[in-house]
């Protein structure tokens, strides 16, 4: 019988891996079998991780006892089917596990996707529930897998983020101070920003000095500064903060930097997942809330209709790819054990913004 291989991490150290290999369970009826084929490793998958309880990641892929299963978006093949409504052979797009394959329960599908509908996943944000069926897509969308896995959907956060200032006319903030903008969402935010002659705030990015060059190249910030030179910014202006470290203390000193021209203060990432979370209560400024994509996106759904700001935020998530494409090298890493180590790697920030990790079980 074939073997089903997943890692493991301890939900509550996730450092801490295991590689599992289990018989496959066969299917019942209305299930498929889908071979996960590649996957996009960033630091998204370590926001998935470290909000798992909050939000709900870990109960997609449940693991028995302390482990779980990190998420991330990823390419796989239908390998066998007893869906009347998805055939063997297909090529799906959509959340899946680190894991060499999964079982999904199609429910509602059309010609370009499906919903899995599993009991344990109904009541999780239906965002991730849904499968897209690349068969009829156009061929240069085939082509960008790799990126489509890696950058699309944090692209897609940075336009939702965008989306979201722009209608609260960005709560008056005259620039737009954003945390880790060396990560993907940030430099994406920090892109559609920059590149918007309708948007006439100041874009900051804050970054590590590692960082530095590589954030200059991408050319989409009016003003990079360092952690420890937040002196830097501009006081006087109102601001917005969007942060993907997910640093408590560093919100903290922005809030008493900035004070009541803080107007904004939206905690999207953990990029500084180590980083102390607590803040300190009655900061001057703005509360200090969480931002949940899918909140805004379920928004625009009853505004514009049911994906439609999915679709705006793909085809700009597109654009941003090609424009930084240059900057960022893919990566393809296969093996278990290879993968833990690369998972570790990108715990402890060891791996540079510029290179795009592919990985397979």
């Amino acid at each position: 019988m074939t073997k089903v291989t997943e890692l493991r991490v301890t939900r509550d150290k996730l450092r801490e891996t295991k590689v599992v290999e289990s018989d496959q369970k066969p299917l019942e009826d209305g299930q498929i079998r889908v071979a996960v084929d590649k996957m996009g490793l960033t630091a998204n998958n370590v926001s998935y991780a470290v909000s798992g309880e909050a939000i709900g990641y870990w109960k997609y892929f449940p693991a028995e006892g302390e482990w779980g299963k990190v998420p991330g978006w990823a390419m796989g093949d239908v390998v066998e089917s007893r869906s009347d409504a998805i055939s063997e052979g297909e090529r799906l797009y959509g959340f899946f596990p680190m894991a060499s394959e999964v079982i999904l329960e199609p429910g509602r599908t059309a010609d370009d996707f499906f919903m899995d509908e599993a009991p344990h996943r109904a009541e999780l944000p239906a965002l991730y529930n849904q499968y897209r069926r690349t068969r009829g897509e156009p061929d240069f969308l085939l082509a960008l897998e790799n990126e489509r896995c890696l950058l699309f959907p944090l692209f897609v956060t940075s336009f939702v983020l965008y989306d979201y200032l722009i209608d609260n006319d960005f709560f008056g903030a005259q620039q737009v101070i954003i945390g880790s903008v060396s990560s993907k969402t940030g430099f994406g935010l920090a892109h559609l920003l920059k590149n918007d002659p309708a948007v006439s705030q100041k874009v900051v990015g804050l970054t590590s000095s590692g960082n530095v060059g590589f954030v200059e190249s991408l050319d989409c910030c009016d003003q990079i500064v360092t952690y420890g030179d937040e002196g830097e910014i501009e006081a006087s202006l109102p601001s917005a903060w969007v942060d993907m470290s997910g640093d408590g203390p560093l919100t903290g000193k922005l809030h008493r930097l900035l004070g009541d021209n803080m107007v904004e203060s939206c905690i999207v990432g953990a990029t500084h997942w180590e980083a102390e979370r607590k803040r300190d209560k009655d900061l001057p400024g703005a509360v200090p809330t969480f931002f949940f994509a899918p909140g805004h996106i379920a928004k625009r759904d009853a505004e514009w209709g049911a994906g439609e700001i999915w679709r705006r935020g793909s085809e700009a998530g597109a654009e941003i790819a090609k424009s930084v494409s240059d900057q960022i090298t893919i990566e393809k890493i296969s093996g278990a054990h290879e993968i833990a180590s690369i998972w570790k790697q990108m715990l402890d920030n060891n791996v540079s913004p510029s290179r795009g990790i592919m990985i397979s079980i």
